[in-house]
């Protein structure tokens, strides 16, 4: 349990996951709210939520990018790849307007649909504030004013939650397949590499060759030596024509 310090009420767990989970998310002035309401009081809460952050952190982003890195392949580059070899069209062509067709779906199912969603179970919002509510917490900017399900007085509070709490983590992975998709569009990349820092070939290429030729040094230095190794180890045998002129002589 963690305790809210500014009402002195306790949290429920569900509540204390979502404000694990969402934190950013939270507003500033109910129990499950950002930074400042809902917080540890112990020392052993404190480390356990520093522990927790360093470990959570890095495997829900390795977790992210594992459903991302799948989910692209069956929704982006197989739909776009069967197009392109099923009825000739360009897969650039095709490409784009697999982009601009997914982009337009998942705005209306995770901005639009939900916004109107949350206008009619909200009584204090409208359209405009429940639309802003999704776009801020979607892009992970979170700035904590607008939290669903606050009131006390609202049916299956708890379920709610829970459920807006999915709609966010899809969300967040349905937000992340529309930006690898536009990111492996041909034009985005061209434009990209706009900005990359350029080396110069040339010097490239020298480097490469005088690598090689000082490579290319050593492996004949290495060479020679060891003819000269094998040079001094032999015996020494006098020349055939020394010999025989040699021998009628001490006769």
């Amino acid at each position: 349990m963690l305790r809210n310090p500014s009402s002195q009420c306790l949290v429920s767990p569900v509540a204390s996951y979502q404000s694990f989970l969402l934190g950013p998310y939270q507003s500033q002035d109910g129990c499950c709210s950002r930074y400042g309401h809902t917080v540890p009081l112990s020392d052993g809460g404190k480390a356990f939520c520093i522990v927790y952050s360093v470990i959570g952190i890095p495997f829900t982003l390795l977790f992210l990018t594992a459903v991302v890195q799948r989910v692209t392949i069956h929704v982006t580059r197989r739909p776009v790849l069967y197009f392109h070899i099923r009825w000739g069209f360009s897969k650039q062509l095709v490409a784009i307007v697999h982009a601009v067709l997914l982009g337009f779906v998942t705005v209306s199912c995770f901005f639009f649909i939900p916004a109107a969603v949350f206008s009619v179970l909200e009584d204090d919002w409208n359209f405009l504030e429940s639309f802003y509510f999704c776009f801020i917490s979607l892009s992970t900017i979170g700035l904590g004013d607008y939290v669903p399900g606050e009131g006390y007085n609202q049916k299956f509070r708890e379920l709610y939650k829970i459920g807006i709490t999915c709609y966010l983590l899809l969300g967040l992975v349905a937000m992340l397949v529309v930006l690898e998709t536009f990111c492996e569009l041909h034009e985005l990349k061209k434009f990209r590499k706009m900005f990359y820092v350029k080396k110069d070939k040339d010097e490239d290429q020298v480097h490469i060759m005088e690598h090689d030729q000082l490579s290319f040094s050593s492996i004949t230095d290495q060479a020679a030596g060891m003819k000269e190794d094998q040079k001094q180890d032999e015996p020494f045998v006098p020349p055939a024509s020394s010999a025989l002129a040699d021998g009628p002589a001490s006769h």
